[in-house]
């Protein structure tokens, strides 16, 4: 578990999260111990290993000296590097088979990026970047619903544009694989929503349903996906039609996270498909309003971890290891 921002909320989750779990998801703490609460009972280990040893009334910490205290609330330029480094030696031991999976708390992009120059839009795209810059999607997942935008942190106006044949494509079999291989969905069912009202109406309220989307999901059916769509969004999410499909693939950003945040806020996990190792984060930010007085929910980062110690043990399980 990387500490994320030490002004947010992140290093204040961490013991919570341990208290939660307890043996049933053992993790280490990745990040500086001066930037945990006070009283937070830490044990200090060499490798993420040992944190397996340490006693459940005990925060295991990897530790990873950082340049400047924490001030709730208050991000410190100095400690950007130090962020960004605890990201990267995370996914150094992922991918050197030292950890089963990587959690990883919110980060403050514009923080980063004015005190280190960080060059990515968000921790999606610098872990593709560190893993070879392989393509990936960002799905949210719940008990109650997963789905994976096909464009996402752009404005809306760009959508139309950026949705692609090829884009939907790879949104489409990055989900089926990653259904596969991180929640032993055998044969997965995939909607597809429709980018405009009523999935264009035969044109009448856009074309790009038709002439963008139809053909793309004609075309993977004819592979052997188990594919519905392009969907009117607007009756995707109710309880009658989540049943009948493993994952939503939407347009963008938006169709496709205001379901699941009304659906299950505080349970919603950040799962990165496409990635070597699993990457799971919680479904909020660094919350500086909150950071430091007590009142931030360890929910969504116990859901994370759980999540990642399911799909890490499914991952291994399918490798016959």
């Amino acid at each position: 578990m990387t500490c994320g921002e030490p002004a947010g909320i992140g290093p204040e989750l961490a013991w919570p999260a341990r208290q939660a779990l307890g043996a049933e998801v053992p993790f280490v703490w990745l990040g500086d111990p001066a930037h945990l609460p006070p009283d937070t009972p830490v044990q200090r280990v060499d490798t993420p290993a040992q944190a397996a040893d340490v006693a459940p009334n005990l925060l295991p910490v990897l530790p990873h000296p950082f340049a400047a205290p924490a001030t709730p609330g208050v991000p410190h330029p100095d400690n950007a590097a130090g962020v960004i480094e605890v990201i990267s030696r995370a996914v150094d031991l992922a991918l050197r088979g030292q950890t089963g999976g990587i959690v990883t708390a919110p980060i403050h992009k514009k923080a980063l990026k004015d005190g280190a120059g960080f060059a990515f839009p968000g921790h999606t795209e610098f872990l593709a970047h560190l893993a070879g810059d392989v393509p990936v999607a960002m799905m949210l997942a719940s008990p109650l619903l997963r789905v994976v935008p096909a464009t996402i942190h752009i404005a809306l106006s760009e959508v139309p544009a950026a949705l692609t044949p090829e884009v939907l494509e790879q949104a489409i079999r990055i989900t089926h694989a990653g259904l596969c291989d991180l929640f032993a969905i055998a044969r997965p069912r995939i909607a597809v929503a429709g980018l405009n009202p009523h999935a264009g109406e035969g044109g009448a309220m856009g074309w790009e349903d038709h002439r963008v989307m139809a053909p793309v999901i004609a075309r993977l059916r004819a592979e052997g996906m188990d594919l519905r769509g392009p969907l009117p969004a607007d009756t995707m999410f109710h309880a009658r039609a989540r049943a009948q499909y493993d994952a939503a693939v939407c347009a963008y950003h938006d169709q496709a996270l205001i379901p699941i945040k009304t659906l299950d806020f505080d349970g919603g996990v950040n799962v990165t498909l496409g990635l070597p190792f699993v990457r799971t984060s919680p479904d909020h930010g660094t919350a500086f309003d909150i950071a430091g007085k007590g009142m931030a929910l360890p929910d969504s980062t116990v859901a994370a971890a759980r999540m990642a110690w399911q799909m890490a043990r499914q991952r291994l399980a399918l490798r016959g290891t």
